[in-house]
């Protein structure tokens, strides 16, 4: 009986294993010596001169909004196609989310739609690098020299990902990254911000670590809140940065493997990468009109996904008034239709990859 096709796990073996069981032997399990290398190493990466590792994205997102001094009464421009903690991120600083369509050949933000956006009240921009592809981080930056806002880049789906030789999270004023669980790489849970600005720097180590320059003090010059590490999530992330290269090979494989079988059906386009990006495929995306796909390849016992649910569109934003909703989101809502996000994991056997181009062959000549 042939067995379920994942559609995405991560790649875990005993180099995880053998870190843990040095951070264990240590008994240091709050942030110590792994999560100084694993930051060093994220340093190294990006080319950034300060990095800090978070217990989650969303709460790094927000840290890094709040090192700005953004809240009540300002706006923060979000691209509405995205995962939900980029908009829910403003929201907990008391900030207004303001909506903008995405461009529906590279899922990004749309931006020839931001500025008639943009207003007084705007104090920054969100640039979600989704999927691995990067914003067009020239067209934002020419229009923050005009109009005066900050960059925030949401790279959490983006560790790897270059924009005209710059690793993204770093062109911006403060970018960061995720590593939940399936993630390019993962600590299960976790993300790393970076930033080459100082004060930024200390805004953030200070807000994550209860209001305070260092730790085991008492002394508090403001107030901050617990977004620490652990070192067991360090040693898993040491482990994985060694893998970095290899899983953004493999999945580069598994993406031109799709392509290659599957361009020449009529029915079905890929995602184009950014002129200036190098994309990592996290997720090898396909567009596809015929919407029975999805059903048909789950009965073969091969697992999909959606794209991520219009930020416009969801139920817990019909009523909330920090959410401006100034125009429709064509692009969003066509993208969210059609999009299938294919098997993609690093370590998918080439057998499986053979069965799932087979089947989609199979359902279109049908």
């Amino acid at each position: 009986m042939r067995k379920n096709i994942l559609q995405i796990y991560p790649w875990i073996n005993n180099r995880e294993l053998y870190y843990l069981k040095k951070v264990i032997k240590s008994t240091f399990v709050t942030e110590n010596n792994f999560t100084d290398k694993f930051e060093e190493q994220f340093k190294k990466l990006t080319k950034a001169k300060y990095a800090i590792a978070v217990n989650n994205w969303t709460m790094g997102l927000f840290a890094c909004i709040k090192s700005l001094d953004i809240g009540p009464g300002d706006e923060v421009i979000v691209p509405d196609m995205t995962f939900i903690a980029s908009s829910n991120a403003v929201l907990l600083s008391g900030a207004k989310v303001v909506l903008c369509d995405i461009n529906p050949e590279t899922l990004c933000i749309d931006t020839n739609k931001i500025k008639p956006l943009i207003n007084s009240r705007t104090k920054a921009i969100m640039p979600v690098h989704l999927y691995g592809n990067s914003c067009d981080l020239d067209e934002i930056k020419k229009l923050k020299k005009k109009k005066n806002f900050y960059i925030i880049e949401d790279a959490a789906q983006a560790v790897g990902v270059k924009y005209k030789d710059k690793h993204v999270g770093t062109i911006g004023d403060v970018g960061g990254f995720s590593f939940y669980g399936n993630k390019l790489i993962t600590t299960g849970e976790g993300g790393m911000i970076v930033t080459n600005n100082k004060k930024i720097y200390n805004n953030i180590y200070a807000f994550k670590n209860h209001g305070r320059k260092k730790k085991g003090i008492f002394i508090h010059n403001k107030i901050g809140y617990n977004f620490m590490f652990t070192e067991l999530q360090a040693a898993m992330g040491l482990a994985q940065l060694e893998k970095l290269k290899k899983i953004i090979s493999l999945k580069l494989q598994i993406y031109k493997k799709f392509k290659t079988a599957l361009n020449s059906i009529e029915n079905i386009t890929f995602i184009k990468a950014t002129q200036g990006s190098n994309q990592i495929h996290w997720f090898t995306n396909i567009l596809s009109k015929n919407n029975k796909l999805i059903n048909y390849l789950k009965k073969r016992k091969i697992q999909t996904r959606r794209a991520f649910f219009p930020l416009h569109l969801q139920p817990c934003y019909k009523h909330e008034k920090r959410v401006i909703k100034k125009n429709k989101y064509p692009n969003s809502v066509k993208v969210y239709k059609n999009l299938i996000s294919l098997p993609s994991a690093a370590q998918i056997e080439n057998n499986d990859l053979n069965y799932i181009i087979k089947n989609i062959i199979f359902f279109f000549k049908k």
